[in-house]
């Protein structure tokens, strides 16, 4: 895939999928159950096929502010340390939409086992996705 626009898509549908089994597997590792596409779905009251819908397009959105914006302006070479980072910044900029929804919406429920424990597969699961955009979208030699 030649076309940096494809691959951003491309990236941005696998690190989804990539976040997506971490949060399934977050139990086994003592971290809260989180069902991205079932919080976004009940948020917004409709079908859990929008939820995940949702869930995919934003993917592909951070994706996109990686390669259009982020990966330019950041100067580190390694690409999973530069994915790294950019998926802590997701996560920062999630926790800020997260707070303006609830702002608009309504409180949110608390989250099951904790918002420590859930912060904390949060940004693993963020990190997990920020690693596969950075190494799939990188930049034409």
């Amino acid at each position: 895939m030649k076309n940096s626009l494809q691959k951003t898509i491309f990236a941005g549908i696998t690190a989804t999928a990539v976040m997506t089994l971490v949060t399934y597997l977050a139990p086994m590792m003592g971290l809260p159950e989180m069902n991205i596409p079932a919080m976004l779905s009940g948020m917004m009251g409709v079908p859990i096929i929008v939820g995940w819908v949702m869930h995919f397009m934003i993917g592909i959105t951070f994706a996109l502010g990686y390669t259009f914006l982020f990966a330019a302006k950041v100067k580190i070479q390694n690409l999973a340390v530069k994915g790294a980072v950019f998926g802590f910044a997701a996560f920062i900029m999630a926790q800020i939409v997260m707070v303006m929804m609830g702002l608009v919406m309504g409180p949110m429920p608390a989250p099951e086992g904790g918002m420590l424990p859930m912060m904390v597969g949060s940004i693993i699961g963020h990190v997990m996705y920020g690693i596969p955009v950075a190494l799939i979208a990188k930049p034409q030699p």
